[in-house]
């Protein structure tokens, strides 16, 4: 199964900062990831409340890009990236570059695993006329191993060219075009790529695929592709959410964590409820069990203008006229002009390939002996050892890319 996921921030401005009062322990990298994944629910629940279709994103990639610009974001543009990221508890004071160098740390625990395809890049495009301060350009090499490319953003096609090429081949061809136009006044594009293929630890066999319903709701049902496999897989229940969790691992150390809403109960029921305690209680809980699963194949591709989101979120002064990001340059007038996000998934047989703590009602499921997902479901991709959430995404309707 693979998965392909690339974020991009189109700029014409920057970011600011506030300190915020010292934790009583230096912050690390679990509480980074716990950080991480309430603001990846956080950004779920804002993308959610616009349709009832299916999503998927990368909140690694998006965190990453923003963490990256609040470098040179100052005062309160930088506090607001922080605050909206749910990172501005790990700030301490005096210490602008240590939530950066826990995503370096982050990166580094992560690309470990040989067997793990994951690739995750940073990139810098700057217009030829627009000279960025070096110290930004030092930090976004040290801490995100940033490429620094000088483009014409006046010949705005031969810009384009240059960027979609360079995402195309970061994301393995999955992303093929993801800037459609470039304003010709575009001072620079900072761009995050991830690119994933995961292959499963227990592959199922493509001659036991069959074609099976799939209940979108009470009156649509699908015809779909679905998969079966038999094995020992980790599995729990929750009795709170009214919902089934099952684990389906890669090879190389990462997994899928699928959250499957009991046959009478409505998904849009559980998007409030999930945050990181319960992501990491379903973990913690799991127990092995021998079970028949069956899941759907299924590909999606899907488009965020997040500049239009997260304002919601608390991001706004990096869109104004009153952004700061004289970290970056001395030049007035700089903010964000747009920034997008666009994720690509491949569910199948072989595996995925994707570009771009209480436990309080959570309980081993005694002996299901099958786990048919069959109508509305969540999934999440992340990364064992860490915990990360590398992906999620809500699947409505298996047959729409």
């Amino acid at each position: 199964m693979e998965l392909a996921v690339f974020f991009l921030l189109i700029s014409a401005s920057s970011c600011i900062s506030s300190l915020q009062s010292p934790e009583p322990h230096t912050p690390n990298i679990t509480d980074l990831t716990f950080k991480n994944i309430d603001f990846a629910m956080n950004l779920y629940r804002k993308i959610a409340s616009r349709h009832d279709s299916n999503i998927f994103f990368s909140p690694l990639s998006v965190s990453t890009v923003f963490t990256a610009l609040s470098l040179a974001a100052r005062n309160s543009t930088r506090s607001e990236i922080l605050h909206g990221l749910n990172l501005d508890m790990l700030e301490q004071a005096g210490q602008l570059e240590l939530i950066p160098q826990l995503f370096q740390h982050l990166q580094g625990n992560i690309s470990q695993a040989g067997a793990l395809k994951l690739e995750q890049g940073t990139a810098l495009f700057v217009d030829l006329h627009f000279q960025i301060e070096k110290a930004f350009g030092d930090q976004l090499e040290l801490f995100f191993n940033a490429e620094v490319e000088n483009v014409d953003f006046k010949k705005s096609e031969m810009a384009k060219e240059i960027i979609n090429k360079h995402v195309s081949e970061k994301t393995g061809g999955k992303v093929k075009e993801m800037v459609t136009n470039i304003d010709p006044l575009t001072r620079m594009m900072l761009i995050n790529t991830i690119f994933f293929k995961g292959i499963w630890k227990y592959p199922f066999e493509p001659n036991n695929t069959e074609n099976g319903r799939f209940y979108v709701d009470k009156y649509n049902i699908v015809q779909v592709p679905m998969m079966f496999n038999v094995d020992k897989f980790s599995f729990a229940i929750d009795n709170e959410l009214k919902a089934k969790v099952l684990q389906l691992p890669y090879l190389g150390g990462a997994s899928m964590l699928i959250v499957l809403p009991d046959l009478h109960t409505d998904y849009t029921t559980i998007d409030d409820e999930i945050n990181a305690d319960k992501f990491l209680s379903w973990i913690k809980n799991m127990k092995q069990r021998k079970l028949e699963v069956s899941l759907p194949k299924f590909t999606m591709e899907q488009s965020y203008a997040l500049h239009t989101i997260l304002p919601a979120m608390g991001i706004k002064e990096v869109f104004k006229d009153t952004a700061n990001f004289k970290g970056m340059s001395q030049e007035p007038g700089l903010k964000v002009s747009q920034v997008l996000h666009k994720a690509v998934i491949e569910v199948n047989e072989k595996g995925t390939t994707a570009a771009a703590a209480t436990s309080v009602g959570i309980t081993p499921y005694s002996m299901p002996e099958t786990f048919t997902v069959n109508r509305p479901f969540f999934f999440f991709i992340y990364h064992e050892a860490t915990n990360s959430l590398l992906f999620m995404g809500r699947v409505i309707d298996p047959t729409k890319k």
